[in-house]
């Protein structure tokens, strides 16, 4: 794989988007079927449907998936076979799926029947997490699965906003589409089998923000997707530097929590609303903000246990492929409350937040945990992004990428905004900084923790 990737960044620019393109018309084939619009109709139907309707559904589908793990699934089935699953048909009996347990043994968990045609065997679509640690998860998915979760995303994404898969778009990712060492642009590709424009987070920096905005408008992009943390900095560089900025239909922030002064600066530079998405790799669950501002939760892809303090245990519904069964997704989400009707007229159930990863938390000396500090961030702070570095219990460093404007008094005010939420006991400390590190997939940790779990 390093090799081919070495190859396609010798390539000319035409030759890259040559690649690009091949590689999403395979894409397409994979992710799109004749049944594709038959399924975004019925996932539009849905959306009328009462707790009830839901109720059974999931009722099905778990007894369904639950026969399936512990039938054909190497992991469940010794499981059953010792006798620690005595009642495979109660969810409540299984065990607690951890992250470490699929890293350590991922075939383990690939369904396996003689029931299973050749064709289905050698059809399992490769994916993986990102990684934040540096160490993803290897999944696979059905195609069965594929086709039905791209369906939903093509329902709950871009038609609730009169868009289509059909429609240009822009991505702004972690993919190298361009190499490392590149210093000029283009630092993108157009993909024309998924309609495309892939931009690069890596190379995005003042002197080339003109160049990514002069991108998009001249592939006549409708709608833009990325990291939000990506975004807003571009969106920043554009502000700053009195740039123009394509008009947009739609922003959808996926991968990494939106924080509102992101929303915010998104909405001023691209002139269009910010919607918020949640999903996970291992298809362990998924929501996308409507209109009226609310995340609604995509029913069809998990059945979902939230907890009082956030924590979540999802079985998977989608993949036949490789279920997994109370599985600890390390998400905290807080359920809305109450049962009036959201404003835009779906009655999906709702999030009332995705409050972030556990580990994406601040301890303080008390014991306490922090999470969510972007309140502390406001939209006309003179930064661009921020992360903030826990490095003892009573002390943080938060490193800020600055615009020219940063001075002593941003820097207090950012100090008394930290410690309010983090207490009198933990030390505050500012740190500026020309860029902040990303992962391997391109993402940025709004939080880090260097103390002992």
């Amino acid at each position: 794989m390093t090799r081919l990737l070495d190859l396609y960044h010798r390539l000319p620019y035409p030759g890259r988007c040559l690649v690009a393109s091949l590689r999403g018309f395979q894409l397409r084939r994979l992710r799109f079927d004749k049944t594709t619009e038959r399924q975004v109709a019925e996932a539009l139907e849905r959306e009328t449907w009462d707790a009830e309707r839901w109720a059974r559904y999931h009722r099905e589908a778990l007894e369904r998936v639950l026969t399936r793990a512990a039938r054909d699934v190497p992991y469940y089935r010794r499981h059953v076979e010792s006798g620690g699953l005595a009642e495979p048909k109660r969810l409540a009996s299984w065990p607690v799926l951890t992250k470490e347990e699929v890293r350590a043994a991922p075939r383990d968990f690939l369904a396996r029947s003689p029931r299973q045609s050749r064709a289905e065997q050698r059809g399992l679509v490769p994916e993986h997490t990102s990684g934040s640690t540096g160490t993803p998860l290897h999944l696979w998915w059905s195609r069965r699965a594929t086709v039905a979760w791209f369906a939903l995303f093509e329902a709950r994404l871009r038609r609730w906003h009169g868009l289509s898969r059909h429609d240009r778009w822009a991505i702004l990712g972690g993919q190298l589409v361009a190499p490392a060492r590149q210093t000029k642009p283009p630092f993108w590709v157009w993909n024309q089998g998924l309609h495309q424009l892939y931009l690069s987070s890596y190379h995005l920096e003042p002197r080339h923000a003109a160049a990514y905005l002069e991108a998009m408008q001249r592939h006549r992009v409708r709608y833009l997707l990325g990291y939000p943390s990506a975004m807003a900095a571009l969106a920043h560089l554009a502000r700053e530097q009195d740039l123009a900025a394509p008009r947009l239909d739609v922003v959808l922030a996926n991968a990494e929590p939106l924080y509102e002064s992101q929303r915010q600066v998104l909405t001023e530079v691209f002139g269009c609303p910010v919607r918020d998405t949640y999903g996970s790799a291992e298809l362990a669950g998924a929501a996308s903000e409507c209109e009226a501002g609310h995340l609604h939760l995509w029913p069809e892809v998990a059945f979902l246990e939230i907890e009082d303090d956030g924590s979540v245990l999802s079985t998977g519904l989608l993949n036949d492929a490789m279920p997994l069964v109370r599985y600890d997704i390390g998400d905290r989400l807080l359920a809305a409350t109450g049962d009036e009707p959201c404003p835009c007229g779906r009655r999906l159930p709702r999030l009332a937040s995705v409050e972030g990863r556990r580990d994406d938390e601040i301890v303080t000396p008390e014991g306490r945990r922090v999470g969510r500090l972007d309140p502390a961030f406001k939209a006309d702070l003179p930064i661009r992004e921020a992360q903030v570095v826990q490095q003892r219990l009573d002390r943080v460093v938060l490193r800020v990428v600055p615009t020219p404007a940063f001075d002593e008094e941003a820097a207090e005010d950012l100090r008394q905004r930290l410690g309010e939420r983090l207490g009198p006991s933990v030390e505050v400390a500012i740190e500026t900084v020309d860029q902040l590190p990303r992962t391997a997939a391109g993402k940025l940790r709004g939080v880090v923790s260097e103390i002992e779990p």
